[in-house]
């Protein structure tokens, strides 16, 4: 319980830290990600924010399991975690520089940008109901079977025990970050929703509802994109404001 309570801790941290640092970046989809090393930063403060809360229930099995083989080291699984979501933020961020490079003003919202951003949340979608789908959240809802099937002894082992399990999860989430992008990765209101989907889909006893239930909310959510973008993102238009291009290029 003493761990559960510090990952959570973390996580609470983490939250009030990407609030800080977002602050007046969310210009809605196409948001810019600013330098490398800050979003970086950023990401992996997302990632423990985002994660550390449905991960708790994992970890902590990971530590009873480990007390009965030597030294528990469920930090260093927890890091191994956030290193490979560490490094899919790498990617992201390489995609969303290459899309820019390459379409430029065909990403903007006046041009394609609002069709990309309903296509990536209709893809989001469909694949909640793939059977991909259901092998890697199988593996992050019951991971007693990774977990013994996979054990490696000591720190270095708890290190790749964190790498694999978040391979799975990374499987089973990547779409939802593709939504939270297609959404406004600056914005802490979008990251909150596809947080709490994670989480519902994760731990809720009913794993079929959950996805279906993720699966028609981003339908939604696409359709409104499309139709009533205004009704989706207020006064945030897409195309930016002063505000949030100061804090661009402030960090910068």
């Amino acid at each position: 319980m003493g761990l559960v309570a510090l990952l959570f801790a973390l996580a609470a941290v983490a939250w009030w830290s990407a609030a800080d640092q977002m602050a007046g970046m969310d210009a809605g989809p196409g948001t810019d990600l600013g330098a490398l090393g800050w979003f970086v930063g950023v990401w992996v403060v997302m990632m423990a924010a985002m994660m550390f809360p449905s991960l708790a229930p994992t970890v902590a099995l990971y530590a009873s399991m480990t007390r009965r083989r030597g030294p528990g080291r469920p930090l260093l699984f927890a890091a191994g975690y956030l290193l490979v979501w560490g490094t899919a933020g790498l990617g992201a961020y390489g995609a969303f520089r290459l899309g820019r490079h390459l379409f430029g003003g065909d990403l903007a919202w006046h041009a394609g940008g609002r069709w990309v951003a309903g296509g990536v949340l209709v893809a989001a979608a469909l694949y909640e109901l793939t059977p991909l789908k259901d092998v890697c959240l199988a593996k992050c809802r019951s991971p007693v079977g990774f977990l013994v099937g996979g054990w490696r002894d000591g720190q270095f082992g708890a290190v790749e025990m964190g790498l694999r399990h978040a391979g799975w999860c990374v499987g089973c989430c990547w779409v939802l970050m593709a939504a939270l992008f297609a959404l406004g990765a600056m914005s802490l209101s979008w990251m909150a929703l596809i947080a709490a989907l994670i989480a519902l889909e994760k731990t809720l006893p009913w794993h079929r509802a959950a996805t279906w239930g993720t699966a028609v909310l981003l339908l939604l959510l696409a359709a409104a994109v499309l139709a009533v973008p205004h009704s989706v993102f207020g006064p945030a238009v897409p195309t930016g404001s002063q505000r949030a291009m100061h804090a661009m290029h402030a960090r910068n």
